[in-house]
């Protein structure tokens, strides 16, 4: 947003402030000026007089000039069409600095000597194009500072926060905050006309609660022709075009009141005006000339019939202001902000009038604004005004009291303010206020939206205060260790393990077809289906991730990359007793060889691989000695033969094996895991415990047990059935025959605090032979 402080000045006094202090103030109170545009230094900048103006030997469009400046003649060379003998000029001499950041300085241009520089309006940034030098008035005298010829213009670019667009989108909104930084009085423009005999004779209705008030008024005899200078210039300066003297007088109010106006051709819009929603595909072609399709969303102004007018966002142009217009009807109205800037991003029509509606109007303005176009339209379109307007209220007005206390405004701004200090701001701000004792009851003009609650008041105090009087201090807090939240670093530990374990880690979506839903629900959960997919291949939730790392096997295997081991981590989801349920599940997929050579034949991946990585994994989370494997023939998409459940403390979290052949992928393993059924049950802490400086003492044993013995049933037991040197216990050799199975065990015994002996391992020994033998009626090899 551009602000003119020409324009402020009629409002606010400020012709005797500096333009740039003013706006370190303003940014400081808290709305920030980002730039001030036209301010130019004047030193070494005076008005001259051109005596002579010669060709240059040395060129076909440069004139040799010499200027009177008042003290003396300076030689300058001049390349614009306009340098002539007898016009007085901006002249810049050696030393001065232009607002593009240009220096003049003394220079020989194609042999001739140049001893300053005369000016455009463009080269003093105050035009963006001139066609050549800028000519001054026959009084200006030489020598002197052409400031005063040159109608100046300081221009504030604001960075506004989007609290204060509601107000200092606007001159009037923009001048109270400066009387409110100066402690100036305000004075707003004038409204007054002259009613004429005939009256605004058109039926007005509103057939939608978007529109909250809305005024019509009839205006005759308008003269179309060019603008005031004043009004072109200030609109060029806000970055608007000047058209006519009467649509510039409807956007010269916009931007003066921050309330958008819109000029109907009375004549074209005849004496019926309806305002309701569009209906569906309906056609309009507006302004800028493009047929835009509506909907039952869009508020329209219409003839009875027709469209004639997207309300506050562009009119059409069937009802616009032409060069034969002679009556005008005039809107001033205010439609549902949220409807408003639907329809312009559907659209993509954003105006200067929709970015208005969309941050909110002042009710207060939209009659003053409607006076303010009729003052300015008779006494610049020689108009002829309606004694009366048509309007409709649907605003329910309500006054907000807002009570704050003087121990609340020091407390939040954190300095000692003074009663007397809160109340010289409430009067700066305008603000309507009663006071008993230390408590203030605050009532918010209604150009001010953004204040409703006390700590919009405390704001208010404590920017038009000072925040540079705030003492900066260290606050006193209570100081927490950083890290994760316990579910999140549960989960990275286990990342991390993997990682280390040679495992990829994969990101892969949540959603999956509906054939790999039903083909790996091995626990037969509820799945959840969307109702509107983004495709056939992404409609169901997914209860586990084995599909998904199955689809990252597939992708590699396509680009012949054959040895693969992946894991995830992640949520899946399903339905229980009509509730959403999420799990938090670790799986990963191994295939090919465990290690990489190019020289020599490396081990293949396998069950029992597998099957470490998963011992590894939950010895590292504290449950040594509680896990068991059970078999499982209940998996469909698994080898019957090849698979596990994962225990821990005898409850299922999970299982292991290896992938049905049915699946078209050999020697494929894979194990799932529930971590927030594991969680359940309490990990031990993991303690260090140094290795044994003692030697080990090694025996082995084989049994030939029944066919339906499973080995890590029996190991579990050969470790309760020992004492406490016995420190591991591994099977080395499996035979399965017709009549029986052989199994081959390896116990390492070890002290940690002294070397032991034959006799105690012996002892040790031979009673753990005889309760296995016992408990499964198993004999030893070879007996």
């Amino acid at each position: 947003m551009k602000i003119s402080t020409n324009w402020i000045n009629d409002y606010v006094k400020i012709d005797d402030v500096d333009k740039k202090e003013l706006a370190d103030k303003i940014t400081n109170a808290g709305v920030n000026v980002q730039e001030v545009i036209g301010e130019i230094n004047f030193n070494k900048i005076v008005v001259g007089e051109i005596i002579n103006a010669k060709p240059h030997e040395n060129s076909d469009h440069l004139k040799v000039c010499e200027v009177n400046i008042g003290a003396n003649t300076e030689q300058i060379v001049c390349g614009a069409p306009n340098a002539r003998s007898g016009i007085k000029v901006v002249v810049s001499l050696p030393g001065a600095k232009l607002p593009n950041g240009m220096e003049i300085k003394q220079s020989v241009i194609r042999g001739v000597n140049s001893n300053g520089m005369l000016c455009s309006l463009e080269e003093l940034g105050l035009e963006e194009k001139s066609e050549g030098i800028h000519e001054l008035p026959n009084d200006a005298i030489v020598g002197k500072s052409p400031k005063e010829y040159l109608n100046l213009d300081s221009v504030y670019l604001l960075d506004l926060n989007p609290n204060r667009k509601n107000d200092c989108l606007n001159h009037i909104g923009f001048a109270y905050e400066v009387s409110a930084v100066l402690d100036r009085n305000i004075t707003l423009p004038q409204t007054d006309y002259t009613e004429s005999d005939f009256e605004t004779n058109i039926n007005l209705k509103i057939e939608t609660e978007n529109v909250l008030l809305y005024y019509a008024k009839l205006v005759k005899n308008v003269e179309i022709k060019e603008s005031p200078e004043f009004i072109k210039l200030r609109l060029t300066n806000a970055g608007m075009r000047p058209i006519n003297n009467v649509v510039d007088i409807s956007n010269y109010i916009m931007l003066e009141f921050g309330q958008p106006l819109h000029f109907f051709d009375a004549d074209k819009v005849g004496r019926a005006l309806l305002v309701r929603m569009a209906k569906e595909n309906e056609k309009i072609i507006t302004l800028d000339k493009q047929e835009r399709t509506l909907n039952s969303e869009d508020i329209v102004i219409t003839d009875g019939e027709i469209p004639i007018c997207i309300a506050g966002v562009m009119g059409g142009l069937n009802s616009d202001v032409d060069e034969n217009t002679k009556n005008i009807l005039i809107e001033s109205a205010i439609f549902d902000k949220l409807k408003v800037r639907r329809t312009s991003l559907k659209l993509d029509l954003r105006s200067e009038a929709s970015l208005r509606y969309e941050v909110g109007i002042n009710p207060e303005y939209t009659l003053m604004a409607l006076k303010r176009a009729c003052h300015l339209l008779e006494k610049y379109a020689a108009a002829k005004i309606s004694k009366n307007e048509k309007v409709v209220n649907n605003i329910k007005t309500s006054t907000n009291v807002i009570e704050v206390t003087l121990e609340e405004i020091n407390k939040v701004i954190g300095v000692k303010i003074e009663n007397t200090d809160v109340i010289d701001i409430l009067k700066r701000l305008k603000f309507d206020y009663k006071v008993e004792g230390n408590t203030y009851y605050v009532t918010a003009p209604s150009r001010r939206l953004d204040i409703s609650i006390k700590e919009d008041i405390i704001e208010e105090v404590g920017r038009l205060f000072g925040y540079d009087k705030i003492v900066a201090k260290l606050p006193t807090l209570e100081m927490t260790t950083g890290g994760y939240v316990p579910r999140i670093k549960y989960r990275k530990d286990i990342s991390s393990l993997m990682r280390s374990l040679g495992f990829n880690e994969t990101r892969t979506y949540t959603l999956i077809s509906q054939k790999n839903s039903e083909t790996f629900n091995y626990e037969n959960k509820e799945n959840i289906v969307l109702l509107k997919p983004i495709s056939n291949d992404r409609t169901h939730i997914r209860t586990n991730i084995i599909s998904s790392l199955i689809d990252v096997l597939n992708y590699n295997e396509a680009r012949t990359i054959d040895d693969v081991l992946i894991y995830e981590i992640s949520n899946v989801y399903y339905k229980e007793l009509d509730d959403f349920k999420e799990d938090m599940k670790l799986c990963a997929l191994a295939k090919g060889n465990i290690l990489k050579s190019d020289f020599q034949k490396t081990p293949k991946i396998d069950f029992y691989y597998l099957k470490g990585i998963v011992i590894t994994l939950l010895e590292y989370l504290g449950y040594k000695n509680r896990i068991k494997f059970i078999r499982n023939e209940e998996i469909p998409f698994m080898h019957k033969g090849i698979t596990a459940d994962i225990l821990v403390d005898n409850k299922k979290i999970g299982f292991i094996g290896k992938i049905h052949p049915s699946l078209k992928h050999d020697e494929t393993y894979i194990f799932e895991i529930s971590l927030d059924e594991l969680s359940k049950n309490k990990g031990a802490r993991i303690k260090y415990t140094a290795p044994s400086k003692y030697p080990s003492i090694k025996k082995d044993m084989s049994f030939n047990f029944r066919k339906d013995i499973i080995a890590g049933e029996v190991i579990n037991d050969i470790y309760k059935m020992s004492s406490k040197i016995l420190k591991n216990v591994i099977v080395f050799d499996v035979f399965d025959s017709t009549e029986h199975r052989s199994l081959a065990f390896s116990l390492t015994y070890q002290a940690d605090d002294r070397t032991l002996n034959d006799e105690e391992v012996m002892k040790d020994f031979e009673n753990v032979i005889s309760k296995i033998s016992e408990k499964y009626n198993a004999k030893l090899r070879n007996e």
